[in-house]
């Protein structure tokens, strides 16, 4: 029955994408955060994700939606770093291997730059915010009540055979969602829609706790800290966070305290340890091909990781973090697109903020503005220690972060037109213009 009422749904928004291609983007954004074909086994296998993004393309196509695209620096630089992936992928040393995670990132990234181009008004980019927080809020509503009912005994995971599968990474994005559910609080005005996402956030703590996970505990730490610096409410907010957190950590058992005890001393920990090994051999790995990198993830391999370090090559079970996945993976200069990407991503959603004081500006466009940079610090300290690099969440993230950096400037645009053809009416009827708080502010 599930898996009926799946398929139902998923032609009913293939039919629907049809004639609005948007609607064909957000069941992509459905299925690639929730993976809903995983928890369904009559139809587990089938590549309806494929399918999807088949017929999105070919409405976009078909539609026109195409012409509207306009190139900016954060898609420039998705482009740029698929094509180095490619590139990559094309000298990789093992390309049976790297060709399956090629593969999967390359269609991720087409999907980000779809929604870095078509989410160019305010209904388009809060769905895909919603969207987000909903699959997100699903994963933390489930583990929190886990973690409650076992007392939190046993880890929090994700679905088999998914990036998120793993309790590290399932509290990673945990975390980096953090932000965009207070994002969605401030802007909805229904008293109930707010108390839901009041809910969800704390059930959201609660599985990050629940997942047991020493790296989600400092992402954890690394938001709430941010949070707190950058509010101008202070003392609202350590109260309120630690109305959250302090009864959260009270509850969790011993065993969550001596596995966050050993944080402090991560040199005499087997596990982090472990983690020192893999980026040693992804760093030998690019210096030993330090263009096109070795191929993405030919580093888990023992035998490949043997030709560069044979004494760590038992430990190449992963990069354990997603600078040194990509390094390994495609070199230096893939890594310097990486890095690239992040920090012109940070620097738009601080753009975005820095406008809230301009009469012109949209409360909205800089509030989240705000919470997108703290979602982009959260995971950046996160993925330092988990191989995330190719989970939807962060991209989708970037990817808004463009859509509405062009959204805020056409309407600027929009603007200073009306203003122009104002200015123009007054002064043809002989009266005087004057200057507006934007064009002063300009001028000073």
């Amino acid at each position: 029955m599930r898996d009926a009422l799946l398929l139902i749904f998923v032609i009913a928004c293939l039919i629907a994408a049809m004639r609005y291609p948007f609607v064909g983007i957000l069941t992509w954004a459905w299925f690639a955060l929730l993976t809903p074909h995983q928890m369904a086994y009559g139809v587990y296998g089938l590549p309806l994700n494929v399918i999807i993004a088949g017929a999105t393309l070919a409405s976009i196509g078909l539609s026109g939606e195409w012409r509207r695209f306009r190139l900016d620096r954060i898609t420039a630089l998705l482009i740029a770093f698929a094509f180095w992936l490619s590139i990559s992928q094309i000298f990789s040393i093992e390309p049976k291997n790297s060709a399956l995670y090629f593969d999967r990132f390359i269609k991720l990234l087409v999907f980000v730059i779809l929604v870095a181009q078509t989410a160019n008004d305010r209904l388009r980019f809060h769905a895909l915010v919603w969207m987000m927080v909903i699959c997100m809020g699903y994963f933390a509503a489930k583990g929190a009540l886990f973690t409650l009912l076992t007392l939190g005994q046993f880890h929090v995971q994700g679905l088999e055979n998914t990036i998120l599968e793993d309790n590290n990474h399932m509290g990673i994005a945990l975390a980096t969602t953090l932000p965009l559910i207070l994002f969605l609080l401030g802007e909805s005005k229904h008293r109930i829609v707010r108390a839901g996402l009041a809910i969800l956030f704390a059930l959201t703590i609660i599985a990050i706790l629940g997942t047991q996970s020493r790296g989600a505990f400092v992402a954890l730490v690394v938001f709430a800290g941010f949070f707190w610096l950058r509010s101008k409410r202070k003392l609202s907010i350590l109260a309120g966070l630690s109305l959250i957190l302090v009864p959260a950590i009270i509850f969790m058992p011993s065993k969550w305290y001596e596995r966050m005890g050993t944080i402090a001393a991560a040199s005499e920990d087997a596990s982090f340890m472990g983690r020192v090994d893999a980026w040693v051999i992804n760093t030998k790995l690019a210096l030993a091909h330090p263009i096109t990198g070795a191929g993405l993830r030919n580093s888990y391999q023992p035998d490949i990781a043997a030709q560069v370090d044979p004494e760590r090559a038992e430990s190449a079970k992963a990069a354990h973090s997603v600078y040194f996945e990509v390094l390994g993976g495609t070199g230096f200069v893939g890594l310097m697109i990486y890095l690239s990407l992040l920090a012109s991503a940070f620097l738009a959603a601080r753009s975005l903020h820095s406008r809230h004081r301009a009469p012109t500006a949209d409360s909205s466009a800089a509030r989240f503005g705000y919470f997108a940079q703290i979602a982009l610090i959260v995971f950046c300290v996160g993925g330092a220690t988990v191989s995330l690099e190719m989970w939807d969440g962060y991209l989708l993230i970037i990817a808004l972060i463009a859509a509405l950096t062009k959204v805020e400037k056409a309407g600027v645009a929009k603007n200073d037109q009306k203003t122009a053809q104002t200015s123009w009416r007054i002064k043809a009827r002989g009266g005087s213009v004057r200057p507006s708080a934007r064009s002063e502010s300009s001028t000073a």
